[in-house]
């Protein structure tokens, strides 16, 4: 596949796609462009992908059952290993193919079912206590949910999805490209 093709995939030029993947340590032949099974191979490894992430989610309600049911996530290297609440109500319920398990579970949990990401889907009010508990039980990547910045110590990663925003993007773009 050439970096032209590449490019046109992914909105972005063959110059930046060449660039970028040389920073990987691909190497396309010019004339020929990238062997893709190989391209995939170095990508999968420098994403850090080969390895199959046990994931859990905090926070059962509607947004932390809606992701434990979406199915995008095991063909993307990601185990999805519990989800955990503090209602009482939703322990022992299920949320996909997960039983809703305690979040006093969660330390001991961690080391057993290998998890190595936290998803936090609570309220904003219990975001910061819940990440404290993700990190207490060894948990080193989280991508939360809720409207807060979270403060974790260093060395622990947080990536946040503030829907909201990704809205006002989209609005951005309905208001700045003219209709085709």
């Amino acid at each position: 596949m050439s970096s032209e093709d590449i490019a046109e995939g992914s909105g972005v030029s063959a110059v930046q796609v060449r660039k970028d993947l040389s920073f990987l340590g691909a190497a396309g032949t010019r004339g020929v462009g990238y062997d893709v099974t190989g391209l995939a191979d170095q990508l999968v490894r420098a994403l850090g992908l080969e390895a199959r992430h046990g994931v859990a989610i905090i926070g059962a309600g509607n947004l932390g059952s809606a992701l434990a049911n979406y199915q995008g996530f095991e063909a993307r290297g990601f185990r999805m290993v519990a989800i955990y609440d503090i209602d009482s109500d939703r322990i022992g319920g299920r949320a996909g193919p997960l039983t809703v398990r305690s979040i006093d579970q969660m330390a001991t949990d961690a080391r057993v079912d290998d998890i190595s990401i936290g998803m936090i889907a609570t309220p904003a009010d219990a975001a910061q206590f819940v990440s404290a508990l993700v990190v207490e039980a060894g948990v080193r990547a989280i991508l939360n949910f809720a409207p807060v910045e979270l403060r974790v110590p260093q060395g622990v990663s947080v990536r946040r999805v503030d829907l909201a925003t990704e809205l006002q993007i989209l609005s951005y773009h309905l208001v700045s490209k003219p209709e085709e």
